[in-house]
């Protein structure tokens, strides 16, 4: 995994940003394959899944641990285990779901949240209608996930949502980010790390990422 500071075409991303390109071959490979406008829904799906794996290994390699007596067949031993509440992943709607099923295979006693936005198409800005998070959120790590950040308005609104609820550790997940929308968000939350598969080049006068892979969530549920 990448942390440099990579180049793009939508301009320069602020010094310091805490984002993390998670350059694997098997996930360069299987976002290619995600991007083709021919790619059926049942193969965005499956891919997505896939990318969501791998990008969770990633944003989850910091974990804090503590260690436990157990005992083998062989031994007693002192063994590591992850340390203080369960995770919450907290899903973007709609398209984060897409990446909560694979979170949730590498975690499955993970609490789960979700944040309902949609974007007004006109000034592209963000609005609630739905927040729903588990209990003690300022005593677990969060994950929050959505496969885009484009313009970064609604990812910048569902953290903010979450801080209020009471989260401090908060990660945020994509599979492509515009250069514009991570400059956006990590101006907003420059305390929240951002794991991606992808800096794409810029966004388009509607506020789609270019080369993009499309709307992920019509892809995703075949809803276009």
């Amino acid at each position: 995994m990448s942390d440099r500071k990579p180049e793009a075409g939508g301009g320069a991303l602020p010094e310091g940003a805490n984002i993390r390109v998670a350059d694997h071959p098997l996930i360069k490979h299987k976002l290619t394959l995600m991007r083709r406008k021919e790619a059926s829904t049942f193969e965005f799906r499956t891919l997505l899944h896939e990318l969501a794996t791998l990008l969770g290994y990633e944003a989850l390699r910091d974990l804090p641990l503590t260690t436990i007596d157990i005992e083998t067949p062989l031994t007693a031993m002192e063994a590591p285990i992850l340390s203080g509440k369960k995770l919450c992943f907290v899903s973007v709607l709609r398209a984060g779901d897409g990446l909560l099923g694979a979170m949730l295979d590498l975690v499955p006693s993970a609490r789960v949240g979700q944040v309902g936005l949609f974007r007004d198409e006109k000034t592209l800005q963000p609005h609630k209608y739905f927040l729903k998070v588990p209990h003690s959120l300022d005593q677990r790590v969060i994950v929050v996930l959505d496969p885009m950040l484009a313009t970064g308005n609604s990812a910048v609104a569902a953290v903010a949502e979450i801080k209020k609820a009471g989260g401090l550790d908060i990660r945020f997940v994509c599979v492509v980010a515009a250069p514009e929308g991570l400059r956006n968000f990590t101006e907003a939350h420059p305390d929240v790390p951002v794991t991606t598969a992808a800096i794409d080049d810029h966004l388009n006068e509607v506020g789609y990422i270019v080369p993009g892979l499309g709307d992920a969530g019509d892809r995703l549920f075949g809803t276009k």
